[in-house]
């Protein structure tokens, strides 16, 4: 059933090729006519000795450098592999093609980034979010962790610098021998590795950073230096005829940086019916003050109302550093063995000022555009006494987060048709404060001069109005409300895996293996918070001096309605360190103004899994040469949840209708669950003609449920009601998201640097997470609600919902009795006290919140990718387009919550390049159109969207000998701004300028 493969490259030797498990790793090192940094000697393979999920092909030694053979080896990646995989390949050692690895990623199709502080730091693929793409680190699953997301799945590549990665694999479809839990993707980062590369190499590359956001902020969160210094080194070199190897891998970054926000932090109030009457709801027809309304929503339109406007103002001091080392020895050609230690720290310290005027919902004007869903032109509300509060606060934080990695892998090639691999690794992320003052905090001070103020959102821009602001005298700024937060989050995998490779007859391979994974995640967390919001001390203590004036307009140039001239342009700044250090001295109390020595909250969840799989590889000759892959992957998990809560101990009856729960000191509960799943998959690939591929893949993939979804602790909200309470818990019995995917494409590589696909994909997805409710007792906590008292007082003629009745009756009548607390009458003449409940009482009964597959969804999508050299010219372009869609969408007409897939939307790239022997130039354009990016705002179920973005990025690169070259980089040059909205483009949510990076520097090998 032996046949060659069509138009390999030559240096590859194709005897038996599809006998193999051609992965991509395999690929980029054939192709390394490719990879200067990855050329490898006769006998070698890529990553010989790692974790890489590859198999390999002896390849001559071949040296090729630059970006055209990057390209070249990405394309050749994609051509060899099985099933539907893409990939970015380093230009030389040490050189990735982007500063950043997610930024990196977005080129590639299906593949989405969300941008923090102005680069990439998660992905989605295919429509799928971050939680749901597994990370690899040269084939080795990842622990996350991320103060921005205690309880999320996601990898920030935020943490990892790009000088130490030698190719990243994106796995678009399902393999046996993967690990689980990336529906849309698993991507494999690989870093360099010494006897891959015989012999000596060295560099050292500097870089000077100049961020033109840093620049564009007030003075008081203005950061240091304007231009910041990166370092990145390699070396990599063998010995005693390539028995051993060593390499090491170090880069130092420091960015200043900043961004400035319009927001409505506090989300939407609402949503409210056109007929609805409520607190928040602008006024019926017919009532005082519905004839300020213009346009008013129809009776069945949907509309909601603002909670505030905000804007605020962030100066960040980003400092990062990476480093690797890795040792090999190879006591024989048929044995090696490597052991790898990994390390990076990213450390943020954030300042930021604010100016934001907070809602009361009284008498108000409103303008709305049509419905069914109506958004605000114009919100004003009216304050007649002028003295509601202009609040201006500060922030001053800093968090640091390390990833450590220590693995080792052992590769013997028993003959050439049997090979063993063991791989083992331990590794951590953890995140947590780098700050006195936490992980993060704000400093409220106001001045209480308001009055009538307007909320413009008729433009990208909200303006802001307010009549009647004195920031001297009685509406001086003071320090009203503060709130000191504290996060910590660790995760922790070890993980043991062992495979092997069998030779079966002529034209089939065998793969299999075993392995064995522990992973543990923890986050805790604490609030010191004051809620003194209404003022806490008094201008007087404050002198003027402490408060600097600002304008706002200028901060928001690049946002179109900010030029408008009823902003209301002053505020005031301040230095945090100072004002807190005043505040205390105020209040006397340095407690409030600082983290909490304990954590309010602390979870704590292990998963241990345990797979094996086994994978056929088989070509057949039929007509057309046909390769397939046939394997099943089996896992079982085990999960153990803890969570530190506070433990209730009874109710009391402490007013008409609140039962308040009191909680004595806080205990861990724990929770156990576990699943198993069967996974088939199936890649077949056939040779249409020798420059003609078309795939097909089927396969099942599963992604973990987030661990706030299966935290083992059960909390009761503090308050319940004459029918009983609420409260939460997770649930460790959640199983993952399970999906089925299907994947066809078309491959035409019409030379060598040249390729065009096209590809269809649809996954149905099933056991989502959704919200259920149970009824528990199992608190054992009695209520007065049916208790002996409470009955004695129906009996004697109280209606049973009249609880003030019922109140008077057993103050009046059993005053002394056993849980009754006697108070003084009220203004009303009604008694006040406390009752608490008592052991022969009912037992409360609370419905709790938790999660329950049950939501299904479909996805599909195509994609066309498009790579093309014009000759020798030095010329070329690539760019390709993806299309997602969803049945399920979000329904802005509906009210409550809803399920819909988020992350959901097209995407396209091109990039243009210029390559000669002195020259390089590469231009990048990259789009994402609107998508909805979540469910809920900070004010409930609500949706988000964010609004379509592009950003064109430029690098240009000079060599000046062969050993030393000159690199400049642009990032966001045409300075794009973002902004997110909810259920109409002007319920704003928010929008951010930041402004375009620079780079300059050069880089010598040795």
């Amino acid at each position: 059933m032996h046949h060659p493969k069509a138009q390999q490259p030559k240096q590859c030797n194709q005897h038996h090729a599809r006998q193999k498990l051609i992965t991509l790793a395999v690929a980029g090192a054939c192709a390394a006519i490719a990879l200067p940094a990855f050329a490898q000697e006769a006998t070698g393979g890529p990553q010989e000795g790692g974790a890489d999920l590859s198999s390999s092909q002896p390849v001559q030694a071949v040296v090729v450098t630059g970006l055209r053979a990057s390209m070249q080896s990405s394309l050749n990646m994609k051509r060899n592999s099985d099933g539907i995989v893409d990939g970015i390949v380093a230009e030389d050692i040490g050189k990735f093609p982007d500063t950043n690895l997610a930024e990196s990623l977005q080129r590639i199709s299906g593949v989405s980034i969300d941008r923090s502080i102005g680069e990439g730091s998660k992905v989605t693929v295919r429509g799928i979010g971050p939680d749901f793409n597994m990370v690899l680190l040269n084939g080795r699953q990842m622990p996350t962790s991320n103060l921005g997301d205690l309880n999320g799945r996601a990898f920030d590549f935020a943490n990892v610098a790009s000088e130490g990665i030698s190719q990243i694999q994106v796995y678009k479809t399902s393999r046996a021998e993967t690990p689980t839990g990336g529906i849309g993707a698993t991507l494999n980062v690989m870093t360099a590795r010494p006897l891959d590369r015989p012999g000596f190499q060295a560099s050292i590359g500097i870089k000077g950073v100049y961020d033109d956001s840093s620049t564009n902020l007030p003075e008081d969160v203005k950061t240091g230096k304007r231009v910041t210094p990166e370092i990145s080194g390699i070396y990599s070199t063998t010995w005693n005829d390539n028995m051993f190897g060593l390499a090491v891998t170090g880069s130092y970054q420091e960015r200043n940086l900043g961004y400035n926000t319009a927001s409505v932090s506090s989300g939407w109030k609402g949503p409210f019916r056109g007929s609805e009457e409520t607190w928040g709801a602008i006024p019926l027809p017919g009532k005082d003050g519905s004839q300020n309304i213009t346009n008013r929503p129809g009776p069945n339109d949907v509309y909601s109302v603002p909670q505030n406007l905000n804007y605020a103002f962030s100066g960040v001091e980003r400092k990062r550093t990476n480093g690797q080392v890795t040792f090999q020895f190879a006591p024989r050609k048929d044995i090696t063995t490597t052991l790898d230690y990994t390390y990076s720290e990213n450390k943020i310290h954030t300042r930021r000022q604010d100016l934001s005027a907070w809602f009361n919902f009284g008498p108000s004007a409103s303008s709305w555009t049509n419905g069914p869903v109506a958004g605000p032109l114009v919100y004003t509300e009216f304050i007649p006494a002028g003295n509601s509060d202009i609040a201006m606060g500060g922030a001053d934080f800093a968090t640091k987060s390390a990833n450590n990695s220590v693995g080792f892998n052992a590769l013997w090639k028993v003959n050439p048709d049997l090979r063993f691999e063991f791989d083992a690794h331990h590794s951590t992320a953890e995140s947590k404060a780098d700050s006195p003052w936490g992980s993060d905090n704000v400093l409220g001070t106001s001045s209480f001069s308001r009055g009538n103020t307007t909320a413009d959102f008729s433009q990208d821009f909200p303006v802001l109005s307010i009549s009647g602001a004195n920031f001297t005298g009685v509406g001086g700024q003071q320090v009203t409300g503060s709130a000191f937060r504290n996060g910590y989050m660790k995760g922790e995998i070890d993980q043991v895996q062992f495979k092997g490779r069998l030779k079966l007859m002529e034209a089939s391979q065998l793969n299999f293996g075993v392995s064995a994974t522990k992973v543990d995640n923890r986050s805790a967390f604490s609030t010191m918070q004051r809620d003194s919001w209404g003022g806490a001390t008094s201008p007087a203590d404050y002198p003027s001096s402490t408060w600097h004036p600002e304008t706002v307009r200028g901060y928001f140039d690049k946002i179109s309605g900010s030029g408008n001239p009823n902003l209301f342009n002053n505020f005031y700044t301040f230095n945090f360190n100072q004002v807190r250090d005043l505040a205390i001295k105020a209040s006397g109390r340095p407690d409030l103004y600082s983290v909490k020595p304990t954590w309010d909250t602390d979870q704590r969840t292990e998963e241990k899994s345990k797979a094996l799989y086994l994978q056929v590889n088989t070509d057949w000759d039929l007509a057309l040469p046909v390769h397939t892959a046939l394997g099943v992957r089996y896992e079982k998990t085990d999960v153990v949840s803890s969570a530190l809560v506070q433990t209730p101990t009874v109710i009391d009856w402490g007013s008409q209708n609140e039962f308040s729960v009191l909680f004595g000191a806080p205990a861990f509960t724990t929770l156990e669950g576990k699943y198993h799943n069967l996974l088939p998959s199936l890649d077949a690939d056939v040779d249409l003609r020798p420059d003609m591929k078309l795939r097909f893949s089927y396969g099942q993939t599963i992604g973990r449920p987030r661990y706030d979804q299966i935290a083992g602790g059960k909390v009761l909200n503090n308050l319940a009601r004459l029918d009983g309470g609420g409260g939460s818990q997770g649930n460790p019995a959640l199983e993952p998201v399970k999906s089925k995917n299907l994947d066809l494409s078309y491959e035409w590589y019409y030379g060598k640097q040249n390729f065009f696909a096209v590809g269809l994909f649809k996954k149905n997805l099933e056991k989502y997470a959704g919200q259920s409710r149970f009824d528990d007792k199992s608190a054992g906590l009695h209520t007065p609600v049916g208790g002996a008292l409470w009955n004695e007082a129906l009996a004697n003629g109280c209606a049973g919902a009249d609880t003030t009745c019922i109140r008077n009756y057993i103050f009046r009548n059993h005053p002394t009795a056993a849980g009754v607390t006697r108070g003084p009458d009220d203004g009303s003449g009604n008694a006040t006290g406390s009752i608490v409940g008592q052991p022969n009482d009912p037992v409360a009964t609370f419905r709790i919140t938790t999660f329950s597959n049950q939501k299904k969804a479909d996805i599909k999508g195509a994609e066309i990718n498009v790579q093309h050299m014009f000759g020798d010219s030095g010329f070329g372009i690539a760019a390709n387009y993806t299309y997602v869609d969803s049945g399920i969408g979000y329904d802005n007409a509906s009210i409550g919550e809803q399920f819909a897939v988020v992350g959901l939307s097209d995407s396209a790239n091109i990039v243009g390049i210029y390559e000669d022997a002195r020259f390089t130039v590469r231009a990048a354009w990259n789009w994402r159109d609107e998508f909805l990016s979540d469910t809920f705002d900070a004010a409930g179920p609500n949706p988000v969207y964010t609004e379509a973005y592009g950003q064109f990025d430029l690098s240009l690169g000079y060599n000046v000998t062969p050993k030393l070259s000159l690199q400049f980089e642009g990032i966001n040059l045409t300075n794009e701004t973002t902004r997110k909205h909810g259920r109409t483009s002007t319920m704003l949510v928010n929008a951010t300028q930041s402004g375009p990076r620079y780079m300059l520097g050069l880089r010598y090998k040795f």
